[in-house]
């Protein structure tokens, strides 16, 4: 498998010479799989860059786009999306519940013409609509897994494994929400568990969540702990916080690098930024 972040940042897009880094675009993964199949997750800001990088390589392009939810920050980027502006391109949408519902009117409301000047019943590719659930999918020989994450509105994390190995995307999730919990620490952990890659927001500092308490996000020190909890190869820092900058997050990841170390931890530590490739 193949992994390429394209928007890293979590909430709205932060362009400047603050996040020239770890990039200001918001959030989107590219994720190929053994057999070659395109996997997107999420169509933040970042999708407009990856679409033109599919747009230059030249073949018809069959796309499979999921949606951890439908805040802005994970849709905004998709009416930018060349591949959806070909004939060529098939385009199947996979939402959860209760996402799925109204997922169709959701992206035609955002390109009604009060916001934007192409409907969406002009794109010219092939768009279908799947709708997902807790349990297992299948594309190809890969097996898609899903898990509610704690979030306003409700959104998903999603679990890819292909081959011998697993990548798990978990993205605007508080994994210690004041008001309850829909899914527990330990489902997590269970979720996550021996992942090659674990991808997992902290768009906090600990001492932030007390003003930011039920918003639907963590902190560093908890997405630190999960990855351990759950024995995961390398854990990647993602939805950063769009007022942190480029040399705040190094040293945050430098920090927590040093904790891992002086622990003799063999997990490795990274901190999501545009451009960033790994290969499984």
């Amino acid at each position: 498998m193949k992994l390429r972040f394209w928007g890293t940042r979590g909430s709205i897009p932060s362009p400047g010479e603050d996040t020239v880094v770890y990039g200001g675009n918001t959030t989107c993964i590219e994720l190929q799989l053994n057999d070659g199949s395109l996997i997107v997750f999420d169509a933040g800001t970042g999708i407009r860059e990856l679409g033109r990088d599919i747009e230059n390589r030249n073949n018809n392009q069959n796309i499979n786009l999921f949606l951890s939810h439908s805040h802005w920050d994970h849709i905004q980027g998709f009416p930018f999306f060349n591949p959806a502006y070909n004939d060529n391109t098939t385009i199947t949408i996979y939402g959860c519940p209760p996402t799925y519902q109204k997922l169709r009117e959701i992206l035609t409301n955002q390109m009604e013409s009060r916001y934007f000047p192409i409907n969406f019943n002009e794109l010219k590719a092939k768009i279908f609509f799947r709708e997902i659930n807790n349990g297992e999918y299948r594309i190809g020989n890969a097996r898609f897994y899903f898990i509610q994450n704690n979030h306003p509105g409700t959104a998903y994390g999603f679990k890819v494994t292909d081959g011998n190995h697993s990548v798990v995307f978990i993205t605007d999730n508080e994994l210690d929400p004041p008001n309850g919990k829909v899914t527990t620490w330990k489902q997590f952990i269970d979720f996550c568990q021996g992942a090659d890659i674990l991808i997992h927001d902290a768009q906090y500092l600990e001492q932030e969540l007390t003003n930011n308490s039920g918003f639907g996000h963590s902190s560093y020190e908890q997405a630190m702990r999960l990855g351990l909890d759950a024995g995961a190869k390398h854990l990647i820092f993602f939805h950063h916080n769009p007022e942190r900058g480029d040399r705040e997050i190094s040293r945050i990841i430098n920090k927590f690098k040093s904790l891992l170390a002086s622990k003799n931890c063999t997990m490795s530590l990274s901190a999501a930024r545009e451009g960033l490739e790994l290969r499984l």
